[in-house]
């Protein structure tokens, strides 16, 4: 019960996979299983009360913490230490601030680790104190499940039914281990001589197969039951059936959850949400309609999703001053904006500024601080929401020959925002070829891009899309559905350009919203938005709107007059943002020359001035993974046949080998070593093969039957001709001999003995089915019985030897007592 308890804790705490990004955590938790068990095996072997239980898994799972994350200042490397404590204090409180900070997945950190041992060490001591000490294995489900109620209280898509179906798995095989124990503890069955009379081939207990078939399958019907039928049922999964859908255009949570630090979690969430408070009020003097207002942006895509990294440091924090310039921005003309921006008091744990691109100064109380390469300003603990800053920002005015000739990218600006993993389709970056055909600039494959989503592509926003989840909704949006809102057209817009040799990152924030009065404006939850960013150099990272706009759209997003066709749509001011043509003006101030080189996407490699490094793959499963599984499964299959090969040789060659030189014995002719005893070894070792052989294909063993009486049940139920009839006949008249008849009397021969078994072999196989002879030969029955009795064995013998040692130190102590001076009186 102690291992079936562990056991299934690893079983249920693989259900928390979707809240961490690396799999170090796993380690970990088995780390703190095993321990956890040894301390429970410990306290019960001490004979502890059962109220004190705990302590002992508490102890185990210390020295484990200890071990695993704070060595170097504990006594031996595992002892406790003040210091050592106070490191795991440290460690624990990085942990929770980071959990705090990040939405899940959260990165996969030490401090996280810390909280991930100390969690399954303690849902592991209540399942083992429970279901083992307290004989009460069905309420040990209720800590289990407390696992799974974590990822899918606080993640939208919930938890993987392969994961699900493991824990149930893992919970189910504890009950049952529960109630084999509970039935074994009654003692073995007597069964009348007129039971074997009427059944001579029943096995020495009642046929329970049947019950046992019927009530596995009962187990696998409500598992499968409990993952499909939440899928079927609309409104309880969020992608609808097996993921394909959404709930639908309604749903969603309050505000507040906009302050989730997952940037795409956050926008769906707050797209969908019938409650369409208002999120924040600003007041500009931007003589034009002002520009959206920006919170991440995610310049890193692993193949599935768009994220951000920021490594903060003390130098970035705010100090009243200007912030770094911003990238790329040298040449194109900009304008000084003045923002005043007051946050809604919900959004308290938004701890990232809503602010125009570029800023440039930002006043607000509090420790803030800014990412230089791009410009997001954040704190580690204050929150923005309830509070009113101000920012100054340079709003960017790029004249046509600004962004034609901004395409002279580094290689390091390739490598860093250009690059795709390897999991990307082909048909991504074929699709945006076809598209842009015949464009020679970076900037003129921007506008084939955006007007492709906007106006001829047939793309449709809808807002009951599920979020994507892996790369295979990229090409499936693209190619095949084609509907979505504005995370999908943001993500695949700066997946293209990225297959074009375009630098492209994606910002999350709000648009513009609506003016309520002069230089007065408003943003609700529906005014969320994602866009894509492209590179220029001169100009910098530059807006593009892939996103349909007006009332088919998103209702207030508008389309940067840079980013139009000059013969597009829309052109004359009619279109559904009332955008503009930008004006060509090659000879303008700051205005550079277009260079003589053109961009060509048609070519074989990518179509820009630089093909981009393409980054290892580090978020998708690759194949090593698979690899590393086939070859364990092909192990595990391969071990027992091999424990089973390597039973037999050993079996047979300790009867076999040639007896030592002439010794004396008090037993004379039947000494230690003389031909007597090694011909009652061949003859064991023939009885236990048959008896091994009889397992493997099904074939009951009762232990309390002599020699003869199997041989004839044996010959009964397999119906041997004369040739098996005399194998068997032998091997069960050596088995007698060996264990009955005197000295003279010596079994058969060895080699005539291993012979009969191989008959008796054959003669099981031929009455077997071919199922029944496939699983004798890849999972023998025997090897897992005599593993079972090795282990009985040994526990036994750990057993007497814990109580020997126990016995000597109570010896020891009764000593040591004796010779300390008695207290007077």
């Amino acid at each position: 019960m102690t291992v079936m308890a562990g056991l299934a804790t690893l079983a249920g705490s693989v259900g928390l996979y979707p809240l961490f990004l690396g799999g170090q955590w796993a380690w970990h938790a088995l780390g703190a299983v095993i321990a956890t068990a040894l301390g429970a095996v410990a306290v019960r072997r001490l004979r502890i009360p059962a109220v004190f239980d705990p302590l002992g898994p508490a102890v185990a799972l210390l020295l484990y913490c200890t071990l695993a994350f704070t060595p170097g200042r504990a006594l031996l490397g595992i002892v406790p230490t003040p210091s050592s404590l106070h490191g795991l204090g440290d460690l624990l409180s990085e942990g929770l601030s980071t959990a705090n900070r990040y939405a899940a997945p959260v990165p996969d950190e030490r401090g996280v680790h810390l909280l991930v041992t100390l969690g399954v060490g303690m849902i592991a001591t209540v399942v083992d104190l429970l279901a083992v000490r307290l004989r009460r294995a069905a309420p040990a489900g209720l800590p289990l499940l407390a696992m799974y109620s974590v990822p899918a209280a606080i993640r939208e898509h919930g938890v993987n039914w392969i994961a699900f179906g493991l824990g149930a798995a893992g919970f189910l095989a504890l009950l049952m281990a529960d109630a084999r124990e509970s039935v074994g503890g009654w003692g073995r069955m007597v069964f009348s001589p007129r039971w074997h009379e009427e059944a001579p081939a029943e096995r020495d207990a009642p046929d329970v197969s049947t019950l046992a078939t019927t009530g596995r399958r009962i187990g696998v019907a409500a598992v499968a039951v409990a993952v499909l039928v939440p899928m079927a049922v609309p409104g309880v999964h969020p992608r609808g059936m097996f993921g394909g859908k959404g709930t639908g255009g309604g749903g969603g949570d309050s505000a507040r959850t906009v302050t989730t630090p997952d940037p795409m979690v956050s926008l769906s969430r707050q797209l969908t949400n019938p409650d369409d408070g208002v999120v924040l009020t600003y007041q500009s003097d931007d003589t034009d309609r002002p520009d959206y207002l920006r919170l991440y942006a995610l310049d890193r895509f692993d193949g599935d999703r768009w994220t951000y990294s920021v490594a903060s440091r003390a130098q970035d924090r705010l100090t009243g001053g200007p912030l770094p310039p911003p990238p790329g921005l040298s040449v194109a003309a900009t304008r000084t904006v003045n923002t005043r921006i007051k946050v809604n008091k919900d959004l308290r744990d938004l701890q990232f500024l809503p602010m125009p691109y570029a800023p440039t100064q930002v006043r607000i109380k509090g420790d803030w601080r800014v990412h230089a390469p791009s410009l997001m300003v954040y704190s580690l603990h204050d929150g923005v929401g309830g509070r009113t800053f101000s920012v100054t920002s340079r709003r960017v005015l790029p004249s046509a020959a600004d962004l034609q000739s901004g395409g002279g990218y580094t290689s390091d600006m390739l490598t860093e925002f250009a690059s795709l993993p390897k999991s990307v389709p082909d048909k991504v970056r074929q699709i945006a070829v076809q598209v842009t055909k015949g464009a020679h600039t970076p900037y003129d494959s921007a506008v084939k891009l955006q007007s492709w989503f906007t106006d001829t592509g047939g793309f449709r926003y809808d807002l009951t899309v599920g979020t994507p989840e892996h790369g295979s909704d990229l090409l499936d949006f693209l190619t095949v559905d084609k509907r979505g809102y504005c995370e999908q057209f943001a993500a695949a817009m700066a997946v293209m350009a990225r297959t074009l040799g375009i630098p492209a990152r994606v910002s999350v924030g709000y648009t513009s919203g609506k003016q309520v009065s002069p230089g007065q404006w408003e943003v609700r939850g529906r005014d969320a938005h994602a866009w894509p960013e492209l590179y220029f150099d001169g100009a910098g990272w530059m807006r593009f709107e892939p996103t349909p706009a007006g009332a088919t759209g998103q209702g207030t997003a508008t389309e940067p007059s840079y980013s139009l066709a000059a013969d597009g749509p829309g052109t004359n001011g009619d279109g559904p943002s009332g955008r503009q043509p930008l004006p060509s003006s090659s000879a303008g101030p700051g205005a550079r020359p277009t260079s003589g080189a053109h961009f060509r996407n048609d070519l074989p490699g990518n179509g820009g001035q630089a093909t981009p490094v393409r980054k290892k793959h580090k978020g998708g499963p690759g194949y090593t993974p698979w690899i590393a599984a086939g070859t364990l499964i092909v192990l595990l299959l391969a071990a027992a046949p091999a424990v089973r090969a390597l039973t037999r040789r050993r079996r047979w060659s300790a009867a076999l080998e040639p007896p030592p030189g002439p010794e004396t014995s008090r037993a004379g002719a039947r000494g230690p070593r003389g031909p007597r005893p090694r011909a009652a070894d061949a003859a064991h070792a023939a009885w236990r093969e048959l008896r091994a052989d009889a397992l493997d294909h099904g074939v009951a063993w009762p232990s309390s039957e002599t020699p003869r009486a199997t041989a004839r049940r044996l010959g009964d139920l397999l119906g041997l001709d004369d040739p098996a009839a005399s194998a068997l006949s032998r091997i069960a008249r050596a088995e007698e001999l060996a264990r009955y008849a005197p000295a003279d009397r010596t079994p058969p021969a060895a080699d005539l003995l291993r012979a009969d078994v191989r008959t008796m072999r054959s003669a099981f196989a031929a009455s077997a089915t071919a199922a029944t002879r496939w699983r004798a030969r890849l999972i023998p029955a025997s090897t897992v019985a005599e593993a079972r009795d090795a282990a009985r064995v040994a526990s036994e013998r750990t057993a007497l030897a814990t109580g020997r040692a126990e016995h000597a130190l109570a010896r020891l102590v009764a000593r040591v007592r004796a010779f300390l001076p008695k207290k007077p009186g």
